[in-house]
């Protein structure tokens, strides 16, 4: 039985590659044309390639998004492009437009056309349509309830992609003109300026109308079970550590499920290190129910900034027994840390001693950017991290 792909954002080659380390089957990225994260960096032809290479060999795969709203102008140079990513080695397109679906197919029909959740499907006869077109996997609508999910995959046997984790639209599914009415930036265009979440003077009190971040960590089982092929973590522009947290967790978390060995105890430690990693509320929205205020903020809305993540680690000194790594946040001597890696490894020490880049000892880190060192007695995999676990009794 094939178990269920964990497939993961990548706004560039960096984070492409620490996503699939930490255990993503898949990544999803976007190049320098027909992308809807315009303010990501983004991948020219070459990084494609390089990125394609990357997971191939370790038997993982990459989906391109050409998931904009095209104009006519935007046309001349679709084939070309098309073409040079094929030929970069992507295994799949993600789409919206059914022009791009047609010209995909005419060009080369076997590389995978997945639909985007831009198309907003909702229904089993929109899905059947996509089907007959050539389409080989749907990413469903996010206002989609269990029952429905489970009724289109087995009404019209199609592989299906549902979102799992990450921000989510105010409007349906990424279709907002919100963006470009109140500040001449098209989200589905690539530029949303993520209107939703502006806080509006009103005469009563301030205003937002934005959603709740999605969190379906309880409910991976459940999605399984019903037969999704592909859970999918929104955040192209996401930072490393979000990348590496999130996409780490949710990999343990479904080896766990095929393994028989979820307790629920470790799933309410695997939710606690997800809800550390963000700084909105979450909900599962409208999985098990429609959504209601409850999925939203309308005001008094908290965002404070995590400052979990300590430090990127970047070598080992086997003489001295020191781990290097770049600082990222505040914390000092005598505080509890997690030193995690992409091998599902995790260490739990205090930290004693702390030294500079110059092996000075110091008692306090407080400069992001600084090289620093702590003891410990063995090198690390590339792009291992360390996070606060507690704080120092006072």
């Amino acid at each position: 039985m094939n178990r269920i792909e964990l497939l993961s954002p990548a706004g560039d080659l960096e984070r492409l590659k620490v996503t699939l380390l930490y255990g993503a089957d898949a990544v999803y990225i976007g190049g320098k044309k027909y992308s809807l994260r315009a303010n990501a960096t983004n991948f020219t032809i070459d990084e494609i390639k390089e990125g394609c290479s990357f997971a191939h060999k370790l038997g993982k795969k990459v989906y391109l998004t050409l998931n904009i709203v095209l104009h006519d102008r935007e046309l001349d140079d679709l084939d070309n492009y098309i073409k040079d990513v094929i030929d970069a080695g992507i295994d799949a397109f993600i789409v919206s437009d059914p022009y791009v679906i047609s010209r995909i197919r005419d060009i080369d029909s076997n590389v995978e056309i997945h639909v985007s959740t831009q198309s907003s499907v909702t229904n089993i006869e929109a899905a059947k349509f996509y089907k007959s077109e050539g389409v080989s996997r749907i990413v469903l609508a996010r206002e989609l309830s269990k029952s429905e999910i489970k009724e289109i995959i087995n009404q019209v046997g199609i592989d299906v992609e549902v979102f799992i984790h990450g921000a989510m639209c105010t409007c349906m599914s990424g279709r907002c003109t919100l963006s470009n009415y109140l500040t001449g930036r098209d989200a589905n265009r690539g530029g949303c300026s993520q209107v939703c979440r502006f806080l509006f003077d009103t005469d009563d009190a301030p205003f937002t109308m934005a959603t709740k971040d999605l969190n379906m960590a309880y409910y991976i089982k459940d999605l399984i079970d019903v037969g999704v092929s592909s859970l999918k973590v929104e955040g192209r522009m996401r930072s490393l550590y979000y990348l590496a947290t999130v996409i780490g967790t949710y990999r343990k978390i479904i080896d766990d499920i095929y393994d028989n060995v979820l307790t629920d105890d470790l799933m309410d430690k695997y939710n606690n290190t997800l809800s550390r990693v963000a700084n909105r509320e979450v909900s599962t929205h409208y999985f098990n129910k429609k959504a209601d205020y409850n999925d939203q903020y309308y005001s008094g809305r908290n965002e404070a900034s995590n400052q979990d993540y300590l430090g990127l680690v970047v070598g080992y000194d086997e003489k001295k027994g020191l781990l290097t790594f770049v600082e990222r946040n505040y914390f000092e001597v005598g505080d509890t840390v997690e030193v995690f890696t992409p091998d599902k490894e995790s260490f739990i020490i205090e930290i004693d001693k702390l030294y500079d880049e110059d092996d000075n000892l110091i008692e306090v880190a407080r400069h992001p950017g600084e090289v620093l060192k702590i003891p410990f007695d063995r090198r690390l995999s590339s792009y291992s991290m360390i996070r606060l676990i507690k704080k120092k009794d006072n």
